[in-house]
This record gives structure tokens, sequence and C-alpha cells, in this order.
């Protein structure tokens, strides 16, 4: 579980006043000096991750922000960090001292309320602001006392289980519900300048866990050797799988009986709203010379020559449409203010970021009247092999049909 991606832990963010001791609180935690303690306001200077495990929930990262009140000379840009975070909090822990709720606590509860995120109370500093037999906070803690961490760590998890949006309890499947028990899904992986030397990348060996996770198996194989591997079969696998860039040589080595879709479109269901991609997909048709379009980006990398985001579905997009268009790339958590300049935005898969990232992104874009796709709906679209690959999320399928009637 130490070594559980970011993207598929539990994001926990810690808000409060300047100084009320929220780093001084995630050490009690995590049992270590994970962030910077001074009685200097602001020491806090960017948000701080400290991945762990939680049990009974399992993996989990939690994030330290800035103050809410920040007053120094860096606070209205520490502030701003702070306020991205309520983009990819799964749950929100308020400190406060004691029972003391001013309202900067006010602030942050309304805005996790318009956001639907749940916030667990922590009265800090017992020690110096006593708290009375009303008070709101089910976890109370001096976080400079470790001898009461595991007192304190109890009470934590029986909140967070209380409030944990039930996919991290209970997850949703990946595609154990397109392979029943001992059924097979075929992989299609291509080993090119941008695959990982070693290994394999996160989708893929997320998807290959899934289907031991669900009783069934995997064959794994290059695009050159599928429709080889396919004649070899006894029985055809329950579903065939490609990496996004090979969907066009997957379709047409596919049988039209056997189901098939790309790792990027089944992250697209995993992480997002996968109706909501596949309507984006159909406003690709609607582009007209000199529209913007959003490339967004779930991590930075040091881009290849042939980049899938900086180059091919740019490329593509062009030439599917034959017309210019105006692309800007955003990398990892950065997403424009100014999203109502755009005429389509392009997700990426997401298997850096968690769920409620994605879907912050697609809210936002709803809100700016901007449609929203991601990179495996858009290349299937620029390929024209969209409904193919929607063949096995009829929900998807019929969504992209109602839009493009």
């Amino acid at each position: 579980m130490q070594k559980t991606p970011k993207s598929l832990r539990l994001h926990i963010a810690l808000f409060g006043r300047t100084n009320v001791g929220k780093s001084s609180f995630l050490n009690l935690i995590a049992g270590q000096d994970v962030s910077i303690v001074s009685e200097q306001a602001g020491t806090t200077t960017d948000v701080v991750e400290k991945p762990m495990e939680l049990l009974p929930i399992g993996p989990v990262v939690f994030l330290d922000t800035a103050g809410i009140d920040d007053a120094t000379a860096l606070g209205e840009k520490r502030i701003d960090r702070t306020g991205r975070v309520f983009d990819r909090a799964d749950v929100i822990l308020l400190l406060h001292e004691g029972s003391e709720i001013t309202a900067f606590e006010t602030s942050v509860i309304k805005k996790a309320e318009e956001k639907e995120i749940p916030v667990v109370h922590i009265a800090n500093k017992v020690d110096l602001f006593p708290v009375g037999a009303t008070c709101m906070s089910p976890v109370q803690c001096n976080s400079c006392d470790f001898s009461s961490r595991d007192s304190v760590l109890a009470a934590l998890k029986a909140e967070l289980i209380n409030v944990c949006p039930d996919e991290f309890l209970t997850p949703p499947p990946l595609i154990g519900d397109l392979v029943k028990p001992g059924g097979l899904a075929m992989l299609i992986v291509p080993i090119d300048l941008q695959a990982p030397k070693g290994r394999l990348i996160l989708p893929q060996v997320s998807t290959i866990r899934d289907a031991l996770d669900h009783d069934a198996a995997t064959l794994v194989c290059k695009e050159r050797e599928y429709a080889h591997m396919l004649s070899m079969l006894n029985r055809k696998p329950d579903v065939a799988i490609c990496d996004s860039q090979m969907v066009l040589k997957m379709v047409a080595d596919t049988p039209p009986e056997i189901p098939c879709t790309t790792f990027s479109i089944l992250f697209a269901r995993l992480k997002g709203d996968l109706r909501k991609f596949a309507m984006g997909a159909a406003a690709i048709d609607r582009l007209e010379p000199g529209d913007k379009v959003l490339i967004a980006e779930s991590c930075s990398h040091h881009a290849l020559e042939d980049d899938i985001g900086r180059v091919k579905i740019p490329r593509w997009l062009r030439q599917y449409v034959g017309i210019d268009l105006e692309v800007d790339v955003y990398a990892g958590h950065d997403f424009p203010d100014n999203l109502s300049e755009y005429k389509l935005a392009v997700q990426c898969g997401g298997c850096m970021q968690n769920r409620r990232e994605v879907l912050s992104r697609i809210e936002k874009c709803e809100a700016a009247g901007v449609p929203i796709t991601n990179y495996g709906l858009c290349i299937a679209q620029t390929q024209g092999v969209l409904r193919r690959v929607l063949s096995p999320f009829p929900a998807a399928l019929a969504a992209y049909d109602e839009v493009t009637k």
C-alpha cells in the first residue's frame, strides 16, 4: 500500500487558520516529522503531501495547506494554492483552536458544502483552549502530545469511516464488470519510445490487477501480434483493450462480436463521467477555424518528440476537422481560469489524478459551457471508431448518439 499511486488514494485535506496546528497535527497522525513546525506565521508555503496507509480505509494522502487567513507578504498566493485543494479533496479536516469557530472556518464549511465534500472538525490545542461538553468536534487533541497519538488516531479513523466516499470502501471495478469469472481480457500494449523501460504504465498494470481481483485472466501482447494471438485462441475473449494510439489497428483486427475499448476510456469511466466525456467528444465535429482547444494533462513529464498530448492529439484534431485550431496545454493540477474562451477541453486519462479532481474539472467546464472529453474518446472520434469502442458501455454510447442525431 505504501507504493499505491497518489491518484488512487483517499485525499484528506487539512484546513485551518495560520498557526492553528495543521502541520503539528499531520506530524502526530503520521508519527514522524512530515511538515516543518514553527511559531512563525506562514511556515507552510505550499501544499505538503504525505501518503500513508490508514487502515481499515487503506492508502490515503494528507494535504497540509497554508493558513486560510495568511496575512504575510506571500499570503495571497498561498491562499490561492490552498483554495485549489478543494478540487482534489475527498474529505476535509478542519482544525480550529478548541471549539472556536470564526468567519474563516465558516468560509471553509460553506465552500465544502458547495462542493459536497464531507468535513471532520478537529479541536486542536485543547491544552490551551479547553472545550466544553457541547463541542461539535468529534476529534480533540493536543497535537504536540505524541503520547495521545493512538487515541486521536482511533477517533479520526472512526470519523473518516463515517464520511468516507463509498468508492473508497467499495472501489468500483475497472474491467470487473466486462470480464466474467474465468473469462479472458486481451490487452494490446505498445512498446515504443513512451513506454517506460522494464515496466508497464499504470493503466495497464491496474487493468491486469483488476482482472485478477475478479478471478479473470489477461493475455498481453503488442499490436503486431494481436491478430495472430486471437487466431490461436479456442474461445473468444470477453473484451479487447488497447492503448488509444493503437485503436484503429485494434478495431480492424477485432471481430465485430468481441467488445473492445481502450485503457483511456476505462479510466474515463473510473475517474470521471464517461457519459459526459462521450457527449463532449461529439463537439469535435462542431469546431470552427481558430477555435481554442484545451489539452489537460494530469502529470508533468518530459515531452518527447511525438508527445501524445502536445503533438499527436492536436495534429489528429486538425486533420479530422480540416481546419486550424489554437491549442493550449495545461499540466499537473493547473487548470485555466478563462475556461469560457475554449470550445473544447480534452482531459487525459487521469491515471495520476483522483476521481474528485477529474469530476471537478467536468463541473467547471459545464459551468463555463465548454464540452469536455478525454484522450481516449477524442482519439477514437478522430479515427472514426468511437461508437465501436463505446460498445461495452451502452449508457455512454446512447448519450453520444443522442447529441449526434
